[in-house]
């Protein structure tokens, strides 16, 4: 199963993930945590066969009612 968006390609992106701050105050300026990498998964749902990120998939639904709408 992909991660990949059938509307706009939207797919896995990577990146790094230190949590704690540097500069706490009282503190030392010391590194608090490590870097450590992140894989940043699209948020992907199944609709009508088909696979969309949330941003599609309001784009579509908001489309299907405009439509029903005017037939109307």
């Amino acid at each position: 199963m992909s991660y990949v968006c059938d509307n706009c390609g939207r797919g896995v992106q990577y990146g790094e993930s230190g949590r704690h701050g540097r500069g706490v105050a009282g503190g030392r300026w010391k590194k608090r945590a490590q870097r450590t990498r992140k894989v940043f998964k699209p948020n992907l749902h199944k609709y009508m066969g088909s696979k969309y990120c949330t941003k599609c998939l309001r784009k579509i639904k908001g489309q299907r009612i405009t439509v029903v709408a005017a037939a109307a």
